[in-house]
């Protein structure tokens, strides 16, 4: 516990500092009520006007919608841009009070990101909750309201599954922070790695619903593991072996990212030159 106390200082002072922007979390909150309610329109109106395809669909009307509204809640725990702190250090040079001090730089990056990516995510969560799951039901608007896990065990991994996904996109958070070191800039980064987050995590489309050739693939590969599988397990769409292929899946690709991240630091920093005074 006392190696581990500087990473958890770092964790808790990044957290709360990101907490008093109280008008990003209400621009944020605003912004993903907007384009969840257009996609859950878009939804409603494709189920409606396609009986057919939507019998053979994976996942019911209620359940995409819950995962819509859950897709722009926790839209800020997955990785689509560079940790600011450390584009701005790179660009000013004081990624080099980071090295100097003692403690794992990779380490501390990595909790600085996750309590980045959690604090922004946390006050827009539960305006969402209170929105989609509390007042849509209460205008009548039932049907398009986040509803709760359909069981326990739905609930139960969920709630494993969800630190898991934080775990993860803070592992390839620090993949995209290794380029932005590398290439002293964030915007190329940024470009990069934004549409393919949001493709791939499942925040445009749930993964379930894309071909059925390409499921058993979209399912694997790691960027599933962000965001369509903590919320396929909370609307059931995963459950049994399934839910803990998922499990083991976000597992996997944490530790293989990890790996990549590290390897990828040591090569840039042994590199690095830092000019200026």
């Amino acid at each position: 516990m006392q190696a581990a106390r500087p990473y958890l200082a770092a964790f808790a002072s990044r957290f709360l500092l990101m907490l008093q922007y109280r008008a990003a979390a209400l621009a944020g909150f605003a912004t993903q009520c907007w384009w969840g309610g257009i996609k859950v329109m878009i939804y409603a109106a494709f189920f409606a006007a396609a009986p057919a395809a939507a019998a053979a669909s994976p996942m019911s009307l209620a359940q995409v919608i819950t995962y819509t509204w859950l897709a722009q809640a926790l839209l800020a725990l997955t990785p689509w841009n560079a940790d600011p702190d450390v584009a701005l250090a790179v660009r000013t040079g004081a990624v080099a009070y980071d090295r100097l001090r003692p403690v794992d730089t990779y380490a501390l990056w990595y909790v600085r990101g996750a309590a980045w990516m959690a604090s922004r995510a946390v006050p827009r969560a539960a305006l969402m909750l209170v929105a989609a799951g509390f007042i849509l039901p209460l205008i009548g608007l039932s049907d398009w309201a986040w509803r709760p896990p359909p069981t326990l065990a739905a609930a139960a991994a969920f709630a494993l599954s969800l630190p898991l996904a934080l775990a993860l996109s803070s592992a390839f958070l620090m993949i995209v922070n290794v380029v932005v070191a590398a290439t002293l800039t964030d915007r190329g980064a940024n470009v990069l790695f934004n549409s393919l987050i949001i493709v791939l995590s499942g925040n445009l489309l749930p993964l379930a619903l894309y071909p059925d050739w390409a499921r058993t693939a979209l399912f694997l590969q790691p960027f599933a593991g962000m965001m369509d599988i903590p919320l396929r397990l909370y609307v059931g769409e995963l459950s049994g072996a399934s839910a803990w292929a998922g499990l083991a899946l976000q597992v996997f690709w944490t530790v293989v990212f990890v790996a990549i991240g590290r390897w990828g630091l040591t090569r840039v920093m042994t590199r690095l030159e830092v000019q200026g005074g």
